[in-house]
């Protein structure tokens, strides 16, 4: 059961990335406005960057790839985190509008994170570099 609902939570992250990054490079879904002055200058920033957009763009397609695939799920997990942090953060402060999406965004990306755990303990541990630097 956990394993279906596992590869549930991937695949569906794995498509919301997917299409949204595409939606990126290709705007087939409109944007809604945004009403809040705070958020509309958010992303005028963002926007006047010029690379800021076509790289996430980038890393949601490679990213919704991977997931869709099963495919160094663990590692892009890592990519989204940060990603999916600033999505919620956005939507919290900014344009409360789509706090729904980034809620179901943010709980799936914490789900895999706690089914993929195995693959973060190394990562996890704590470690005397001293020491350690010292035996090799």
């Amino acid at each position: 059961m956990k394993a279906r609902i596992t590869l549930i939570s991937r695949l569906l992250l794995g498509l919301i990335f997917f299409i949204f990054g595409l939606n990126g490079f290709f705007h087939f879904i409109p944007l809604p406005p945004h009403g809040n002055e705070a958020a509309v200058a958010f992303m005028g920033g963002l926007f006047q960057a010029g690379y800021f957009f076509p790289l996430l763009a980038l890393i949601q397609v490679i990213s919704g790839f991977l997931l869709l695939s099963g495919f160094y799920v663990p590692l892009t997990l890592l990519f989204l985190a940060p990603i999916t942090v600033n999505i919620l953060l956005f939507h919290l402060f900014l344009d409360p509008s789509g706090i729904v999406m980034a809620v179901l965004v943010i709980a799936l990306n914490i789900f895999l994170g706690w089914a993929y755990i195995n693959s973060f303990l190394g990562i996890l541990q704590k470690r005397n570099l001293i020491i350690s630097s010292l035996k090799d």
